[in-house]
């Protein structure tokens, strides 16, 4: 199959995925016979590129108007969608407009318009009524992660955004949650629904539900001993409000159990921060708000500790879709004081953890992240990264992991027995002939 000029083989090839799976396939094939599509599908299964390549199909390559908008719940979303669109390698423009950095940065990157607009409602109102988007060559619409938006009360923004698409032909909206309400104002006409929801059987094989009881109110002592249990894997602790994160966080910290925290309120580059180094295996243990519950793409991640109790059943899935994704199996774990007990929703054969006595903490991670004050607008990119602290910090290959590079600045796992040697060689060196701060992320 060839998407214009873009044939899906080298699209996958650079997005390094050998196949496309059935419901990118199906989702495909949808679109090229209906204009309306609804995608029921759990996040984590490739919605992204399940949308991402009927758009490609769509865009005219000459047309220099933005063409397509997706409207996404969440900055990290945003940014998610942004970066797997730029690594198909198409050579269009994507621009991500969202909130907690310089609207006047967004401003600058529409002045030509993209091809593509990825944003949240909030920031996309924002710009349509300064009229930074142009709008009316807009004919493709793709709400992603529609009930997520809901769920967040951005309603009537949603509904502004469309009323203001007067070419609207095509729309595309996906859900990880089946009884969603479709409001009027979104359009469709005869939409097909694609469904493909796991079934409650699939997950239950995939996913082991585990208890544990705490003596104490407070479980902070219970969950400690839970973390040296479980050992150094990848874990998600989730708190019901931002202070109890922080608070959490900083007691595990003081015992030991290095760890980050990520909310809400934190400043994007913080929250940038803190994901990196859980992506990057900098810190083994995120706590968090039920923020993390959707929108992040991150693998491989091996239990969900629900540190606080779920406020609803629907709270409760969300956060155990981090893990048990695609092929993977996954272990959610509830905390439980002694005034409370495991919820009626919960009919699954639910085993019991009991500590011993002797417990160890885990061992530390073998990475550490560094901060690099240069990014894409500064034109530096992974390659020039790598090279950088290759030649200059004296770094081999293996001792280099995950890079993330951002709009104005970057982040790098090294190998932290290297970390001070590799810092005092480059501290007076020059990315792409700048001198820009590094430092150890915080």
């Amino acid at each position: 199959m060839q998407l214009q000029k873009y044939p899906v083989d080298s699209i996958l090839a650079n997005l390094r995925i050998k196949e496309l799976n059935e419901m990118q396939l199906a989702t495909i094939a949808a679109n090229e016979r209906q204009n309306d599509i609804v995608l029921l599908s759990a996040t984590g299964s490739g919605k992204t590129l399940a949308f991402l390549l009927p758009i490609l199909q769509l865009l005219e390559e000459n047309n220099k108007n933005t063409q397509a908008l997706i409207i996404v719940p969440s900055r990290e979303l945003a940014q998610q969608i942004e970066e797997v669109f730029k690594s198909m390698g198409t050579g269009l423009k994507i621009t991500a407009c969202y909130g907690g950095h310089l609207r006047e940065t967004e401003e600058n990157n529409l002045k030509q318009p993209p091809a593509i607009i990825v944003g949240t409602p909030g920031r996309l109102c924002d710009h349509i009524r300064r009229s930074n988007i142009t709008v009316d060559a807009i004919t493709t619409l793709i709400l992603d992660e529609y009930d997520k938006t809901l769920e967040m009360g951005f309603e009537e923004e949603m509904a502004f955004i469309i009323k203001s698409l007067p070419a609207l032909r095509k729309r595309i909206l996906t859900s990880a949650t089946e009884a969603v309400e479709i409001h009027d104002f979104i359009g469709l006409k005869d939409a097909v629904t694609l469904d493909f929801l796991p079934e409650e059987s699939a997950l239950a094989e995939k996913l082991a539900i585990k208890i544990i009881h705490s003596e104490d109110k407070d479980k902070l002592d219970t969950l400690f001993g839970l973390i040296c249990y479980l050992g150094n894997r990848s874990t998600i602790i989730f708190c019901n409000h931002r202070e109890s994160v922080e608070r959490t966080s900083q007691l595990i910290a003081e015992k030991g159990i290095i760890n980050t925290f990520y909310h809400g309120g934190m400043e994007q580059q913080q929250r940038d921060s803190a994901l990196c180094k859980f992506r990057n295996g900098t810190v083994n243990f995120l706590v968090t708000t039920d923020l993390a519950a959707r929108g992040l793409d991150i693998p491989n991640i091996r239990y969900i500790v629900h540190y606080h109790m779920p406020i609803n059943e629907e709270s409760f899935t969300h956060r155990n879709g981090r893990t048990a994704r695609m092929d993977a199996t996954g272990t959610a774990i509830l905390i439980l004081s002694p005034e409370e007990h495991v919820p009626g929703y919960i009919d699954a054969v639910v085993e019991e953890i009991t500590l011993p006595e002797e417990l160890r903490i885990p061992e530390a991670p073998q990475w550490t992240t560094l901060f690099i004050a240069a990014g894409k607008k500064d034109k530096v990119n992974k390659i020039d990264i790598v090279g950088f602290l290759s030649h200059k910090g004296e770094l081999k290959k293996e001792d280099i992991g995950l890079i993330e590079v951002k709009d104005f600045f970057s982040f790098v796992a090294i190998r932290k027995v290297k970390a001070n040697h590799t810092l005092h060689l480059i501290k007076e060196e020059k990315i792409k002939n700048k001198k820009v701060m590094i430092a150890v992320a915080k």
